[in-house]
C-alpha cells in the first residue's frame, strides 16, 4: 500500500499550471545581465548609428537602394483675352490650356552611416540620377493653336509642341552630415527619443543647362540640343546682339560643349530634427525640416549681384512631418523585426528662382523676346536736360535660362514604408509615396524692384509722374523680368500636378 505526500502534490500541481499559463516574455520586458544586448534600435526614423557603446565599438551601415519618381501636371496659362470659356476680356484668368506635363526619374540611392560615439553619426549620401526625362504634349488640343497659347511679343512663338527634354544621368549631390540623438529612450525610459541632424548637399557634377531634345528650325541655322543663352540665334557658333541705339554688338558664346547637367547647381544647407517615443508596439514620431540652398558661381541662376533682381536666390523649404512606426513583430534577441511606417509630410516652398517645368522649354526658345538680353543698369540721359532714364551699354547683361521665378506653394505627401531586419546584419525597405503639389505661378517675376526708389537716374520704365507732373522713381528696373511670359495675362500655371514614388533600399549593418 502506498504512501501519499501531499506536500509534494501541491508542488507538482503548482509547476504545472505555471507551465500551462507560462507565455513569451515581451519586447519591452527589461533584460537580464546574462542575456545577449539584442535588438536596441527605436523607429527607423530615429535610429542612429554609434560607436563606443559597450560591446559594440564600432558600427557602420551601407544603404544601397532604387528610387522611382513619376510627376505629372497640366501646363496653363494666363488670359484677358474675349475667348468663351476662358475670359470675358474684362479680367485675368489663368485656365488656358497649354500643355501635359510628365516627368519620370530613376534615381540609385547610396549612403554609408558611419559611428563615431554613443549616439553620434557621420552620414555620407550620394543620390545618382540614373535617367531623368521631361515630355510636353497637348492638352484639350492646345497642339493645334500653339500660336495661341504658346505666344510671346506679336509675331513670335516661345516654343512648339510636343516638346522633349534630352534624358539626363549623373550624381545628383553629394550630402555630407551629422546626425545625433540627444535623449534616447532607450537609454532612458523616462525621456523620448529625439534626433537632430545637420547636412550639406554639395553639386559635383555637371548643374542643368535648359535643353531641347527637338530643337527648332526657325532659324536661319539649325538650332543646337544645349545653347549657351548669350547665343542668341541658338546655333552654337555665337550671333549678334542688338544694342539699346538699334545697332548690334558681337555675341559672346560658348555653347559648343554645353551638356544637359543634372545637378541643380547649389550648395544646400539641410537641417532636420525628430522626435518620437515607443508605447508597446507603436512609436508615434514629429519633425522638422529645413532647406536652404544658395546657387553656386557660374551656373544658369545668374549673378546675385544683380541689384535689380527682385529675388535672386532658390526657393526655401520648411517641412513638418508626423507619423507612426508600428511593430507588429519582433525577436529583439534574434535581431528580428518588421516595422510599418505611415507617414504625412507639409511642406512650404517660398518664392525664388527655381527650374520649373517649362525650364528647358523657356531657356532653349528661339523667341527674340526671350533671347535678347536686357541690361541690367540704367543711368541719365547725356544726350538731353530732360529728366530721362536709359540703359547703360556697358552694364552687365542678362540672358534668360530657363530657370524662373517661381511663386510660394505648397507640397503635401502620404506615404508608408514597411520594413524587414531579417538578422543582426541586414534588414530592407520597400515604400511609396503620393504627393500634391498645390497650384502655382512657374513664370512670377516683378518688372521692378521697389527696394530702390532715391536714384530717378537708374530707374528707366520705372517711374511715375506726380500731380505736379514731375516724374517720381518706383524702384529700378529688374533685368530678370521678361514681359511675354511675366506680365499678368501672360504667366504660366503648374496646376493639378501630383507625383508617386516607390523604392527598395538594402541595407547592410557592421
Amino acid at each position: 500500500m502506498s504512501t501519499s505526500h501531499p506536500a509534494s502534490i501541491r508542488v507538482a500541481l503548482l509547476g504545472a499550471a505555471l507551465v500551462a499559463t507560462a507565455r513569451p516574455a515581451l519586447a519591452d520586458e527589461p533584460r537580464k545581465v546574462t542575456e545577449p544586448p539584442g535588438l536596441r534600435e527605436t523607429a527607423e526614423v530615429t535610429s542612429v548609428a554609434d560607436a563606443f557603446d559597450g560591446d559594440d565599438r564600432f558600427d557602420l551601415h551601407l544603404t544601397l537602394g532604387f528610387q522611382q519618381t513619376w510627376t505629372g501636371g497640366r501646363i496653363l496659362r494666363e488670359t484677358n483675352g474675349d475667348v468663351p470659356g476662358l475670359s470675358s476680356g474684362g479680367y485675368v484668368a489663368g485656365n488656358m490650356a497649354v500643355a501635359e506635363y510628365r516627368e519620370s526619374t530613376s534615381r540609385l540611392n547610396t549612403r554609408a552611416d558611419i559611428g563615431l560615439y554613443k549616439d553620434l553619426a557621420l552620414v555620407v549620401r550620394m543620390p545618382i540620377i540614373l535617367s531623368n526625362t521631361r515630355k510636353l504634349g497637348g492638352l484639350s488640343g492646345s497642339e493645334n493653336v500653339q500660336s495661341i497659347v504658346l505666344a510671346g511679343a506679336p509675331g513670335e512663338q516661345l516654343f512648339s509642341l510636343p516638346f522633349e527634354s534630352p534624358n539626363r544621368s549623373g550624381i545628383e549631390y553629394l550630402a555630407v552630415g551629422l546626425e545625433s540623438a540627444v535623449m534616447n529612450q532607450q537609454r532612458d525610459r523616462n525621456k523620448p527619443t529625439w534626433v537632430i541632424g545637420v547636412e550639406g548637399r554639395f553639386s559635383v557634377t555637371e548643374p542643368m543647362h535648359a535643353c531641347s531634345k527637338n530643337p527648332g528650325l526657325n532659324v536661319p541655322t539649325p538650332q543646337v540640343e544645349c545653347a549657351d543663352p548669350s547665343d542668341i540665334n541658338r546655333d552654337g557658333i555665337g550671333g549678334q546682339v542688338p544694342g539699346p541705339d538699334g545697332t548690334t554688338l558681337d555675341g559672346t558664346n560658348f555653347s559648343g560643349g554645353r551638356k544637359p547637367g543634372v545637378s541643380r547647381g547649389t550648395t544646400g544647407l539641410f537641417l532636420h530634427s525628430y522626435v518620437s517615443r515607443r508605447v508597446k508596439y507603436i512609436e508615434p514620431y514629429l519633425g522638422l525640416e529645413a532647406l536652404f540652398e544658395f546657387q553656386n558661381d557660374g551656373t544658369d541662376f545668374g549673378s546675385t549681384s544683380l541689384k535689380g533682381a527682385h529675388v535672386n536666390h532658390p526657393p526655401l523649404q520648411g517641412t513638418f512631418l508626423a507619423g507612426i512606426a508600428v511593430i507588429p513583430w519582433e525577436i529583439r534577441d534574434q535581431y528580428q523585426r518588421i516595422e510599418i511606417d505611415f507617414r504625412g509630410r507639409g511642406t512650404y516652398r517660398s518664392e525664388g528662382r527655381d527650374y520649373s517645368p517649362l525650364f528647358d522649354a523657356l531657356g532653349s526658345s528661339d523667341a527674340p523676346s526671350l533671347r535678347n538680353p536686357n541690361y541690367s543698369i540704367y543711368q541719365d540721359d547725356p544726350s538731353t536736360a530732360a529728366p530721362d532714364s536709359v540703359v547703360n551699354p556697358a552694364s552687365p547683361k542678362a540672358y534668360t535660362t530657363g530657370i524662373t521665378n517661381t511663386q510660394a506653394h505648397g507640397i503635401y505627401t502620404l506615404s508608408s514604408q514597411v520594413t524587414f531586419q531579417a538578422g543582426e546584419f541586414v534588414k530592407f525597405n520597400l515604400g511609396a509615396a503620393f504627393t500634391v503639389i498645390q497650384s502655382h505661378a512657374i513664370t512670377f517675376d516683378q518688372p521692378c524692384n521697389p527696394d530702390f526708389t532715391n536714384d530717378l537716374g537708374a530707374s528707366g520704365p520705372c517711374r511715375s509722374s506726380s500731380s505736379t507732373g514731375a516724374p517720381s522713381a518706383t524702384g529700378i528696373p529688374n533685368p530678370n523680368y521678361r514681359a511675354s511670359i511675366d506680365t499678368p495675362g501672360r504667366r504660366f500655371i503648374f496646376d493639378d500636378a501630383s507625383s508617386w514614388d516607390a523604392w527598395v533600399n538594402a541595407i547592410v549593418m557592421f
